[in-house]
């Protein structure tokens, strides 16, 4: 039997603690009617929602959440499973130190510590996850980086386990991480049913499909707003850098240098994100072939716009239209 315990903070998300209760508890209905009288034990799960003090905080929404205990009257647990939470993030800089003490507590006693969403946030902020693998909500993904670098972010991924640290993507992805617990604690026959009984797609594997370009304009950085704007409105052209850089008054080098430094990408890259975005448009929207997008976006080979739509999605186009085609 594993024991689970849930962390509730205020302004929290209240799904993330009610859901995966209702994913273990499944697990413990679906265990108990396939198992014969003689061989159950009990149930595969029990579990704690937690508050520093024992009394009630407000989640997302001010919605009450009732803990059954205090943290510290927790003896022994086998999880700590922190949810995610909404901006803004209240804990950065300013964690509460019995939280922090619970976390680094059960940690050097080698328990898993899961997270969902951007709970990553919170565990990151007593730095344990510094030099390790982890994942977050991908659209907050490069905030997190900024905050820290440390972390072996991996944004693309819906879940990584290193170093007894379970941390998943955006919100849903609680559902693979309640996977991941079903079949340690009890097995992966149990985690397949339960996957199916919850309508859940137990192949996926990334985020990648779901991320949505963003532009990178939180700068003030004027003449690489104008380029950037000038890109945005000529996707389907040819686009020479030197000539944008000579319009913009910089030397190409310096260009190059300051384009990254202000969007976090170089203009090419931040071109190839551009036109992708706009291929998945069209491909969410209409029916037109994909060579026609292609030529569409401002490429002329598709098989290598092929190639980097996979590298950048995580999906080929056939795949993402059938996936997001908002016509069915």
């Amino acid at each position: 039997m594993a024991h689970i315990t849930l962390l509730a903070y205020p302004n929290c998300s209240i799904s993330n603690l009610t859901c995966p209760i209702d994913s273990f508890g499944i697990a413990n209905l679906w265990h108990k009617t396939h198992t014969t009288p003689q061989e159950f034990t009990g149930p595969l799960f029990t579990w704690d929602i937690v508050t520093p003090d024992g009394r009630p905080v407000d989640g997302f929404g001010g919605l009450p959440i009732y803990p059954n205990k205090a943290i510290h009257e927790i003896e022994e647990t086998d999880v700590i499973l922190i949810p995610g939470i909404l901006p803004p993030i209240h804990f950065i800089g300013n964690l509460q130190e019995d939280i922090k003490n619970m976390i680094m507590k059960w940690h050097e006693r080698e328990k898993l510590i899961g997270t969902i969403c951007t709970g990553s946030f919170l565990l990151a902020e007593t730095g344990l996850l510094d030099g390790h693998e982890a994942t977050t909500n991908w659209a907050y993904a490069n905030y997190f980086q900024k905050l820290y670098p440390k972390v072996n972010l991996k944004p693309e991924r819906i879940l990584t386990v290193d170093n007894n640290f379970v941390c998943s993507g955006a919100t849903t992805a609680f559902m693979d991480l309640c996977l991941y617990f079903i079949e340690k604690f009890g097995s992966s026959d149990l985690s397949a049913k339960c996957a199916k009984l919850l309508l859940i797609d137990s192949t996926r594997k990334s985020q990648a499909p779901y991320f949505i370009f963003e532009f990178q304009k939180d700068h003030s950085d004027d003449k690489i707003l104008n380029a950037q704007t000038y890109m945005e409105e000529n996707i389907s052209g040819t686009i020479s850098f030197d000539q944008l850089a000579k319009e913009s008054g910089i030397s190409p080098r310096h260009f190059k240098r300051r384009f990254k430094n202000a969007t976090g990408d170089s203009p090419q890259i931040y071109l190839q994100r551009l036109r992708v975005e706009e291929a998945k448009r069209q491909l969410e929207t209409t029916f037109e072939s994909f060579e026609s997008i292609t030529w569409n976006v401002g490429y002329e080979n598709s098989n290598s716009f092929r190639r980097l739509f996979k590298k950048m999605t995580g999906l080929n186009p056939l795949e993402y239209r059938k996936k997001f085609n908002v016509n069915g």
